[in-house]
């Protein structure tokens, strides 16, 4: 397969689609092909938003595509539009590739619409951190699959998650793709096996596009590495308990031995995530101060929370998030302290990447509570309290985003990229999903080849 074609077909894109804009595509395409594709609906969200499927293509295999497990990451949306517009297109990937694709491009919208006063403005730092919504884990459709084990069960399913274990015990996939992204971190991916030339090829087609790797800490640290900034993916069993969520998407795509895919991409490229150039800083010493600042940014808005918490009235998912992180960051602290690393020296990428991952969770979660006092003044509670920590929660927003900014050089990636490299990140990987590579890809090989010191 020539996965560059593909790639090149991704069109360009002003901007994220709202809910409403996919409900939309969704229904014109499968009004324009009725012959070619199934939509139909699978379950409903707790909000009661519609969610459905797109079914395209002839098996033997089958293809599950998940956009949107955490509503703050929505390329995926545009993944599964450009995906779908091909397979329409091109007979040859719907009819001979050996795939039946079932296209989610949206599973949480209810998570979603919180997102869209950003989506509308890809690019802006400072629409990004004001518009920002991620749910508290126990209601992210991510990490909520049901789980067993010794000592630890999670059976707190969600409406979205049950409909996702409904459709993938109907169809038993050979594949499954969960679309992710992250800010500011380079591109990396996880996969459910030790495939050391999948992860090479998945790294390449990134570096290809011109994204920079992610060559940082890893999100967990206990995480395996099995390529250039890839890793296998952590199961339930490894970070349910710690967390207090259920198991991923990944374990539920174990019970059909299939292919488990995370594709992570930036919305902004900096290059120094990939400098693995020693520093004059010791790695341990870099991870302490990260937790340090963790430590801050808590206690700063505990103490904040405290001030206002009997007289907040707004039933707010952005309350329900706060007070999540709040409560459960001394564990995520505790992990990494476990997991010191070594007495070695830092290189431009770990510390460039705890420096960001500072940044990024002061403006997250301080967004987020600006949010949550806002929607109390709407309804007319404009106590003294909230008032005071709105103006004073305010002016230290102002102050976290103006220190992230000095010094600020990344760039806004174009959506295009980030979807073109989402999309043949699909195409690598279901077709390793079948078995032995039965074609040769000497473009991709050829990138690998540059890559290589």
């Amino acid at each position: 397969m020539d996965v560059d074609q593909h790639m090149n077909l991704v069109p360009d894109y002003a901007a994220f689609p709202t809910v409403d804009q996919m409900h939309a595509e969704l229904d014109e395409l499968a009004a324009a092909h009725p012959q070619l594709v199934r939509l139909r609906r699978i379950g409903t969200s707790r909000l009661g938003e519609p969610l459905r499927v797109a079914t395209i293509g002839t098996g033997p295999h089958d293809a599950v595509i998940i956009g949107g497990p955490h509503p703050n990451e929505p390329i995926g949306a545009l993944t599964v539009s450009s995906l779908l517009r091909q397979l329409i297109d091109d007979a040859w990937l719907r009819e001979e590739f050996g795939y039946r694709w079932h296209l989610i491009p949206c599973v949480d919208p209810d998570g979603a619409r919180l997102n869209e006063g950003w989506y509308v403005r890809p690019g802006d730092r400072r629409a990004y951190v004001e518009h920002f919504y991620r749910p508290c884990e126990a209601d992210q459709v991510e990490w909520t699959f049901p789980l067993t084990g010794e000592g630890y069960t999670f059976d707190r399913t969600l409406p979205e998650t049950e409909a996702l274990m409904r459709l993938m015990d109907e169809v038993r996939p050979a594949f499954v793709y969960s679309l992710h992204n992250g800010e500011l971190q380079g591109a990396f991916s996880y996969l459910s096996r030790n495939e050391p030339d999948l992860a090479a090829d998945l790294a390449a087609i990134a570096a290809g596009q011109g994204l920079p790797l992610h060559m940082g800490p890893p999100e967990v640290p206990s995480a395996v590495q099995i390529g250039p900034a890839a890793y296998l993916t952590p199961r339930g069993a490894e970070l349910a308990e710690i967390y207090g969520i259920g198991g991923g998407s990944v374990d539920y795509a174990d019970r059909f031995d299939a292919l488990h895919l995370v594709t992570e991409l930036p919305y902004w490229a900096d290059p120094r995530v990939s400098d693995e150039t020693p520093t004059d800083q010791v790695y341990s010493e870099v991870i302490k101060t990260h937790l340090a600042d963790q430590r801050a940014l808590i206690a700063t808005l505990n103490r904040s929370l405290a001030k206002v918490g009997s007289e907040l009235t707004v039933r707010s998912p952005f309350r329900r998030a706060l007070e999540d992180f709040i409560g459960a960051h001394d564990d995520y602290i505790s992990e990494w302290e476990d997991h010191p690393g070594a007495d070695r020296p830092a290189t431009v990428a770990e510390v460039i990447g705890t420096e960001q991952l500072k940044h990024s969770m002061r403006l997250r979660y301080g967004g987020m509570y600006l949010r949550l006092l806002d929607a109390e003044l709407a309804a007319g509670n404009p106590t003294p309290a909230i008032r005071a920590e709105r103006t004073g929660m305010g002016a230290l927003f102002d102050a976290w985003f103006a220190e992230a900014e000095t010094g600020f050089t990344a760039t806004p990636i174009p959506i295009r990229t980030l979807v073109a490299v989402q999309l043949g990140a699909a195409l690598l990987a279901a077709e390793a999903a079948k078995g032995p590579k039965d074609t040769v890809r000497d473009g991709l090989e050829l990138v690998r080849q540059e890559m290589s010191p």
